[in-house]
């Protein structure tokens, strides 16, 4: 706001006289928000949003909305699905301002300040609203260089045998386990393995060196299978596909901004043929 220290120390000194609260912890070395300062600026940030979602409501900004809008992504999403789609968007929204993050973290939209997530995988108990907009499906391969040094499994029980690349939480640090399932057999491993990573696209340069067998999305692996650099393995067995979600917070009424989003995502993974419930195999072959 360009105001000098002494005035905003000032101002916020008068809130607090104000409010018979105090909202700030002041040391000689740092100032820190109290329980309650945390709790007014949330409920003033609020309202603050719920009389801005009212004057969109009321104006031309329902049919062309605009403003700075935050949103997540896992990686492999955002740089292959969502990315080269966004020229259609802006042509649809040119006033809309799209700051897009892209991690394989969770983050906190409430603290974070982020408007909506696309997010993949079993979601968490939360005060979020979520909606369902696709599938993502899995592919099992590795690099030619490894195969020729290792051999081809043919059964999943045989990567017990073979050096696998595992991905792990970045929340939990917990290392995923692999699973098979084909004609009502179902095997869930954990695969042994020299590296594990925590992001897609690192994750798939890792199967691409030669430095084992991956298991990753079909979006992200299926291109290299076409063009040679790598091969897919066990195409009979088939990988759980993990549900994709949008989600936002539990505001009373949606911004104009953030309902045009969530309605164009989830519109793109409905016509995108790797985001529906069908197995790798089928797409590979379908692209050959």
């Amino acid at each position: 706001m360009q105001l000098p220290k002494a005035t905003v120390s000032t101002l916020i000194q008068q809130l607090e006289k104000a409010l018979s609260t105090k909202l700030l912890h002041r040391t000689t070395r740092q100032v820190t928000v109290t329980a309650d300062g945390a709790a007014y600026y949330e409920r003033c940030l609020q309202i603050l949003t719920d009389v801005k979602e009212a004057e969109e409501s009321l104006s031309r900004t329902r049919l062309s909305p605009s403003g700075r809008l935050r949103v997540e992504s896992p990686t492999g999403l955002a740089s292959e699905i969502i990315v080269p789609a966004l020229p259609a968007f802006f042509e649809r929204y040119p006033d809309i301002q799209l700051e897009l993050g892209s991690s394989d973290r969770t983050v906190d939209l409430i603290e974070e300040g982020v408007d909506c997530a696309v997010r993949g995988g079993v979601l968490e108990n939360s005060n979020l609203i979520a909606r369902r907009i696709g599938v993502i499906n899995f592919v099992t391969a590795a690099a030619p260089a490894y195969l020729e040094k290792f051999g081809a499994p043919q059964h999943p029980r045989d990567l017990d045998r073979h050096r696998c690349v595992n991905y792990f939480s970045a929340k939990t640090g917990k290392i995923f386990e692999w699973d098979f399932t084909k004609d009502g057999e179902r095997i869930q491993v954990q695969m042994p393995g020299v590296i594990a990573l925590n992001d897609s696209n690192a994750y798939v340069q890792a199967g691409l060196s030669g430095l084992g067998v991956i298991q990753m999305t079909d979006y992200l692996t299926l291109q290299h299978v076409r063009d040679g650099r790598m091969v897919q393995l066990l195409p009979d067995w088939q990988t759980d596909p993990l549900p994709v979600h949008i989600v936002y917070p539990q505001n009373r009424h949606l911004s104009a901004k953030v309902r045009v989003f969530v309605e164009w995502v989830a519109e793109l993974f409905d016509n995108h043929p790797g985001m529906r419930l069908r197995t790798p195999a089928h797409l590979l072959q379908e692209a050959a």
